[in-house]
């Protein structure tokens, strides 16, 4: 039976505010009953079986709700204080603070109108509660996850908290009359959530492990906001904990009834289900085709895993790897009681495409359920991708009896909670920032534990990127999340590496003595190649019966050392009878200098990512439209783009010029040649692939080397071979390339090994200073100090984040427009009067990080240039906060010393303003 409660306790308060001569408050004691109820609710049916497991460890099912519905009560009791209860109101409402101050005096604290104290803010409330927790004998493990609510734990136990600021506590450091009502209060709401959540003594509550209380705190941080929530949304049209007049009190409050109205309202989405898979019609239900013998025997050796953790599929380009990993999300999460999608990919160009081939899916599952599914695209241009758009919002469909089987989104899974839809395609960083210090990392964690997580084009991350990768994939083996990992070009250092991570995550350092693998596991070169690490033995799949559809292709490669108007000459002369020559380069500005040079009367089509947004997307629908699988081919066409052109994109080229780069780029963008079954030109019939830019032995150039180093373009120029055949020599092409004991064969690679080592130790060194630390599994170690030290400006900024976790050099986004005397215009003419706010939001471009050295002052410049031709923007939720470079008649600015200038045809260029005025 629940414990009465005292008029003392029952005038606390938790919130307040005023608005439109209305004045609101939430006692106390209501707000900690809400996050009770909510964060019971989430527990028994918005957390997956899998994360509902990996919370209980090794308590009863019983024993973990008691703690989560603890949790959840004593969450706020640091605010039953006179630190926080004496706090003025957010929009200092004189008289509503004198109203509930006189409230406070009737329930028996008194003289709080003359309290003055000195050091109120030592001790804000989520600290104060964990101090006042742990005062009553509750163990560290479960005070940090309080002291931790509001996203950052204390570095340490506030073991002095309470006895360095008394007064913060009791009103007084040694009058015990007026401190004997707080020692009461805190007591009595100790007590009440003690019994309200099914405990005896304070000595039933158990310790549990870290990767548990990161968990733990996640959920709480999800039901505090929930329950903090007063609106479904900005409109305010329903209701969810509205905060209550003043004149009312929580005995006014049918608090049940209040909460089932409010999860009613918020659970828009339908749970899924995971079935088991009947595998002799998946493919064709899906998608309408029957597997290749590759996807058929994978499909089968994943269903045979009883309990799976990570799934490597090595495989070409164009197999199908995606339909596997999209059945293997579907057998995974039935395996393992996981109820949501993570697919992580490489760019936003391919993060969009892949969102498509996702949502499809999606609905496939959705309507065989009956249910409306959740589904979040993550990139920072989200907002512009149509298809997203179009998908309706939950609450619109939720009325309707018809229109159940769709994808839909929630509004109020955004800004940091948008990890937690239960389907999310996004960018590789959103999986990165698992591994990096950051405010809130809890509600990332949360996400990502109760869902299967896919990797996309894993060889396509650099050193530094892979430390995050790794920590990332240690804390999901933690929480016995599977993940399917996809890449045609694999070197077998990085399988091992992220096989290792995961035994690491799940079974602590001492994996290796459990360990159970097939002999030579770690060197094989086999491919396809499909390895399974279930419980703790790794298996390989490398026979795959009936495996001749996939014809081997002979590449004839020819190295090419010409000046540029040469090279476009002899592209030209190449494809002079028809045909689709691409030219694939590392660096936007070679991309751009090349294309200048192409003949007015060839056709061109120009890809990378100094483009608008809005023509980037134009540009990637052209040219699918054009040379994708059932595309429109023009009788002739050269394609130049930068690496965008080797991810993911469905293209097809007759011709590839590439230049250096390492091994297994080279054959990604291989893949691009002769893709398709179809008739080409007679002198292209044989796949031909020119590889520019080796001057000599061991020269590549500047550009080359700056963007991927010596020492593996020296090992890659040494093992191409004149004729490679894919798919069978994709592998021992790539292991080659990346085992050091093959350095042996090279001469004069000591240096460049050399600098490759200290730079790769360096990036090593660098990722590590911000990371969160390994799991731990002792239990009662805490989470205090887990997010430590942290890069302060991460926690506000989403771009900062990304930066840091790839380690990119900080960039502006600006959006550009036409500034001339007529007015201000859309680069495509339109006057901006007659064009909607949010499509002048979709005008955003990333300048080149060499024009902003010093970005504090570009942006001060940008701030002035915005507000004096547009200043009405800060009032427009599209464009508030963004920066406009306005371009003259010709296209082009001087900014910050460089002179800049767009086209539609090849993007933005720079060059310093003393060199453009002596062109």
């Amino acid at each position: 039976m629940v414990m009465e409660l005292s008029e003392q306790a029952s005038v606390l308060w938790a919130k307040k505010r005023s608005e439109e001569d209305q004045q609101y408050w939430l006692p106390l004691i209501v707000h900690l009953v809400d996050t009770q109820n909510t964060i019971n609710w989430l527990f028994n049916h918005w957390l997956s079986a899998g994360q509902r497991q990996l919370l209980m460890g090794s308590l009863s099912e019983e024993a973990t709700q008691h703690l989560v519905k603890l949790v959840g009560f004593t969450h706020d009791l640091g605010k039953a204080t006179p630190s926080f209860q004496t706090k003025k109101s957010y929009d200092r409402d004189d008289s509503l603070d004198e109203q509930l101050n006189s409230r406070l005096s009737r329930g028996g604290f008194l003289e709080l109108d003359q309290l003055n104290l000195a050091s109120a803010n030592k001790s804000p409330h989520a600290l104060a509660g964990e101090a006042i927790l742990e005062k009553f004998g509750v163990p560290e493990s479960i005070g940090a996850i309080i002291g931790g609510h509001h996203g950052k734990p204390a570095s340490e136990s506030p073991d002095e908290q309470i006895e360095n600021y008394t007064a913060n506590y009791y009103q007084s450091d040694n009058k015990p009359q007026l401190q004997l009502p707080w020692r009461q209060v805190q007591k009595e709401l100790f007590d009440y959530g003690l019994n309200s959540s099914g405990y005896q003594a304070v000595t039933d509550i158990p310790d549990i492990s870290q990767p548990q209380a990161v968990v733990l705190e996640g959920v709480l941080i999800m039901a505090d906001w929930l329950a903090s929530s007063e609106y479904l949304s900005q409109d305010e049209s329903v209701p969810l904990f509205p905060l209550i007049t003043v004149d009312q009190t929580w005995h006014d409050i049918d608090t049940t009834r209040r909460f089932r109205q409010a999860m009613t309202s918020w659970d828009l989405g339908g749970e899924w289900n995971p079935q088991r898979i009947d595998l002799k019609d998946a493919y064709k239900k899906r998608w309408g085709f029957n597997p290749r013998p590759v996807q058929k025997t994978m499909t089968q050796a994943i269903s045979e895993t009883t309990d799976p953790g990570m799934v490597i599929i090595e495989a070409p380009m164009g197999l199908g790897k995606t339909e596997i990993a999209l059945l293997a999300v579907e057998q995974l999460a039935y395996i393992t009681g996981r109820d949501g999608l993570f697919m992580g990919l490489p760019t936003q160009a391919t993060t969009n495409a892949m969102f498509d081939r996702v949502t499809e899916w999606l609905t496939f599952l959705a309507q065989s359920q009956g249910e409306n599914f959740p589904v979040k695209l993550m990139h920072g241009k989200a907002q512009f991708n149509r298809n997203y758009q179009g998908i309706p919002n939950a609450m619109n469909v939720y009325d309707s009896d018809d229109d159940f089987g769709e994808v839909v989104v929630n509004s109020w899974f955004s800004g940091k909670k948008s990890i937690l839809t239960k389907f999310a395609v996004g960018t590789i960083d959103h999986l990165l920032l698992m591994g990096l210090k950051q405010k809130h990392l809890f509600l990332r964690h949360l996400g990502l534990s109760g869902k299967v997580v896919v990797i996309d084009e894993a060889h396509a991350y650099d050193a530094y990127m892979n430390q995050y990768l790794y920590k990332a994939v240690e804390w999901l083996g933690a929480y016995h999340v599977p993940i399917v990992i996809l890449s045609a070009t694999l070197p077998k250092a990085k399988r091992n590496e992220l096989l290792r991570s995961y035994l690491k995550g799940k079974y602590g350092r001492k994996y290796k003595q459990q360990l159970s693998a097939p002999k030579g596991w770690e060197e094989t070169q086999a491919y396809p190649l499909l390895s399974v690490l279930d419980g703790n033995r790794i298996k390989q799949v490398t026979e795959f019966p009936g495996q001749s559809d996939q014809k081997p292709m002979a590449v004839q490669v020819q190295r090419l050392n010409l000046a540029d108007d040469d090279l476009i000459s002899q592209v030209v002369d190449k494809i002079s009878a028809g045909g689709i020559a691409g030219i694939i380069v590392n660096t936007v500005k070679r991309a751009q200098t090349l294309a200048e040079l192409v003949p007015a009367d060839v056709k061109l089509m120009v890809l990378h990512s100094a483009f608008l947004a809005t023509d980037r997307t134009k540009q990637e629908t052209k040219l699918q439209a054009a040379i994708g699988k059932h595309g429109e081919r023009p009788a002739k066409m050269i394609v130049i783009g930068t690496q965008v052109l080797e991810q993911s994109l469905d293209i097809d080229f007759d011709v590839l010029y590439t230049d250096i780069a390492p091994m297994d780029l080279i054959l990604q963008r291989a893949g691009r040649l002769h893709r398709h079954q179809i008739v080409r030109p007679a002198s292209l019939r044989a796949p031909q692939l020119f590889v520019m830019g080796i001057q000599g032995p061991g020269d590549y150039g500047d550009g080359n080397e700056i963007v991927y180093g010596k020492y593996l373009l020296m090992k890659t120029d040494h093992f191409m071979r004149e004729t490679m055949t894919l798919p069978d020599d994709i592998s021992p092409l790539v292991q080659q390339v990346y085992d050091p004991q093959t350095d042996a064969e090279i001469a004069d690679i000591a240096a460049a090994r050399e600098k490759f080592t200290t730079d790769f130790d360096q990036e090593k060194r660098k990722a590590g200073v911000f990371q969160v630390g390994d799991p731990n599994f002792r239990f009662g170690a805490t989470i205090h100090d887990w997010l430590g030290r942290n890069l302060g400006s991460v926690d506000q900024d989403e771009q900062k984040a990304s930066a840091a976790v790839r380690d990119i050099r900080e960039t502006l986004e600006v959006i550009l427009v036409q500034h001339t005397a007529e007015g201000n215009f859309l680069l495509d003419g339109r006057p901006l009067s007659d064009v909607q706010p949010q499509e002048i939001a979709q005008q955003v471009i990333r300048l080149p990080a060499a024009v902003t050295p010093g970005i504090d002052r570009a942006i001060k410049d940008l701030e002035t240039l915005t507000s004096r031709y547009f200043l009405r923007w800060q009032s427009n939720v599209w464009l508030k906060g963004a920066l406009a470079l306005p371009l003259d008649q010709d296209f082009s600015a001087i900014f910050e010393g460089w002179q800049l200038s767009y086209s539609s045809e090849f993007g933005l260029k720079y060059v310093k303003e003393d060199e453009a005025h002596g062109q």
